[in-house]
């Protein structure tokens, strides 16, 4: 009887183009899992690890398991980048980003550089721009995470919280932005905090610098940046309840439109600036396509949710019925970008393949001067603007943009 694991011969084969594996016979290497996409230098798998999916990418200097075992099931890694134990599912982790014990990250995760959590952290759709740290006990699902300048300098949230991602009425356009893109990606932005103990309902918006205290659960977007805040809960009360109002309709689809122009923002930030990073590492260009790929999921993802949603409104009011009807042209204005007039002034006068010849992508976007970091934010801030604009010139009942200025 054949008493070695599943996938030996391959575990043989990593173990000879130089990964370290200090128990092999501990090891399950699916059958779809292509060696050749899993680097040989300075790669550690411990003991019970599990890989499988054919889009496997684990790149230089990455270690899994280290404190239990680890499933990694069509994930791609950049280099670094350390999963300690848990379950991760097609999810993109960029260089340095790491996960402690327990945890569970699902389909539609991009953690770019440095980002993290502690144990037991549950994720899915979920994006975290560099340097984002969560506690531990954690469930941040449906949101994107920006702020802070570096590892010392980060957005961070505390402990045992929840972002609320699924509504009564069966909705998930609960997408919630903590921080931005246009903004984000800069790196310069103070950091935001939410406390432990505490909790999010989605679909909020949250400035930077913003502290919210521990134990609040926020309910409503704080839309300024440098606010502390604390959510006192509601006083008790009991009365009827009346399912599938919405109420709060023109809010939450407002939320999902920035959300979804916010995506696409990215997207383009991506395509514009940071491919030439990717092209400098080992398998690089695999882990950039793995990025597309979960941004392309988290559009497929929201447009989803909002058409879902849209078949419950009721109709009989106007801003009810025109979303109803007019829904999936909503969803159609963020599939593929054509891109903006002309060039925008911000890639004339920054160009990435120079750039990506002389630094790592981090220190390149900390070393921008402020006038390049000015020029970025226009650019992509004039996205969100636009694609904002096109949307709400189709639900011209609800006003969308009335109330606030225009992100």
């Amino acid at each position: 009887m054949d008493l070695l694991p599943r996938g030996y011969d391959k575990v043989v084969q990593l173990i000879d183009k130089g990964v370290v594996a200090p128990n092999p016979l501990s090891l399950d290497v699916g059958d779809d899992v292509d060696v050749n996409l899993i680097s040989g230098d300075g790669v550690t798998l411990y003991p019970g690890c599990r890989l499988s999916g054919a889009k496997t990418v684990i790149s230089a200097g990455c270690r899994l398991g280290a404190e239990g075992p680890v499933t990694l099931d069509g994930c791609r890694l950049g280099p670094k980048v350390e999963l300690k134990g848990g379950y991760f599912k097609q999810a993109v982790f960029l260089e340095k980003a790491n996960m402690g014990l327990g945890a569970q990250v699902r389909e539609g995760c991009l953690l770019e550089e440095e980002a993290g959590g502690a144990h037991c952290v549950g994720l899915k759709q979920t994006i975290l721009l560099p340097f984002v740290t969560l506690g531990s006990l954690i469930n941040f699902c449906d949101c994107l995470m920006a702020g802070g300048t570096s590892r010392k300098d980060h957005s961070e949230v505390g402990s045992s919280y929840i972002h609320f991602n699924f509504t009564p009425d069966g909705d998930k356009t609960t997408a919630s932005l903590f921080g931005d893109v246009p903004r984000g990606v800069m790196l310069d932005q103070p950091p935001i905090f939410l406390g432990g103990q505490g909790g999010a309902v989605g679909p909020v918006r949250v400035g930077y610098g913003t502290v919210v205290a521990a134990g609040s659960v926020l309910l409503h977007d704080i839309l300024e940046d440098g606010k502390l805040v604390a959510a006192v809960p509601p006083p008790g009360f009991e009365r009827d309840h009346h399912p599938r109002t919405y109420k709060n309709l023109v809010r939450v689809v407002r939320n999902n439109v920035i959300y979804l122009a916010n995506l696409v923002a990215l997207e383009e930030w991506y395509r514009k600036v940071r491919e030439p990073f990717f092209a400098k590492q080992e398998m690089g260009i695999l882990v950039y396509e793995g990025a597309l790929e979960m941004l392309s999921l988290a559009k497929e993802e929201r447009t989803k949710r909002l058409t879902a949603m849209a078949g419950k409104v009721p109709d009989s009011s106007a801003a009810g019925l025109e979303f109803r009807e007019r829904a999936g042209e909503v969803c159609a204005v963020f599939g593929e970008y054509p891109g903006t007039p002309g060039r925008p002034e911000f890639l004339d006068a920054f160009q990435p393949g120079a750039a990506a010849a002389a630094a790592g992508y981090i220190e390149t976007i900390q070393g921008f001067t402020p006038e390049l970091r000015g020029l970025g934010v226009q650019w992509l801030q004039q996205i969100v603007d636009a694609l904002c604009g096109e949307a709400d010139a189709l639900l011209r009942s609800m006003d969308l943009f009335e109330d606030e200025h225009k992100r």
